[in-house]
């Protein structure tokens, strides 16, 4: 789950340049074709080369999932790549079939797949009973329409694959060649194009 294609790592800037966008009262147009698409609608070509003008990296075309709620996202039919700002306007609904998974297990509607369950597993040590979860960006969750019940962030396997850091938001670092890392609750990657 944490070695991914250098690809996928491009989606992060696309959706932190949204963000900087919409912060900024930049509004999409309609009529580009950019070939990107989050959660089934396609980003505009506005949006796209804000992006390459704050990331050295080229945006692959391609479809991708969003969860708005904890700020994970993936290639549309795959797992989690990694996880990134939350709360962004991007896209539709998450589809519950958005990674393809066969887990019996939903986060914030999503249906996960067998690995991202046993690394849930391995993260907290403990089994991931089946049902219907929320989790938040900073990795407080429960069962969907319940209070808070776990936080990934004290699991004992957090320390580990997060490197220990403090913050509780997900963090992208991109350098002038392009290198990129994402950090986060839910994932962790590093990418070179």
């Amino acid at each position: 789950m944490h070695n991914f294609a250098a690809s996928t790592i491009n989606l992060l800037g696309t959706l932190v340049a949204a963000a900087i966008l919409s912060g900024l009262g930049i509004a999409p147009s309609a009529e580009a074709q950019t070939g990107i698409v989050v959660n089934d609608v396609e980003l505009s070509s506005e949006t796209v080369q804000a992006l390459q003008q704050i990331y050295p990296v080229e945006i692959a075309p391609g479809r991708y999932w969003y969860d708005r709620v904890s700020g994970a996202w993936g290639p549309d039919g795959e797992p989690v790549a990694g996880q990134m700002l939350a709360g962004l306007e991007l896209g539709g609904p998450l589809r519950e079939d958005a990674s393809r998974g066969d887990a019996g297990v939903f986060i914030n509607g999503r249906q996960i797949t067998l690995g991202e369950k046993a690394f849930l597993e391995q993260l907290c040590q403990t089994e991931v009973v089946s049902g219907r979860y929320w989790i938040l960006f900073n990795g407080l969750g429960g069962f969907e329409g319940g209070p808070v019940s776990f936080n990934l962030r004290q699991c004992p396997g957090f320390a580990q694959s997060s490197g220990g850091g403090g913050g509780s938001m997900s963090r992208t670092y991109c350098d002038a060649g392009g290198n990129c890392t994402s950090t986060g609750v839910l994932g962790y990657i590093s990418t070179t194009p």
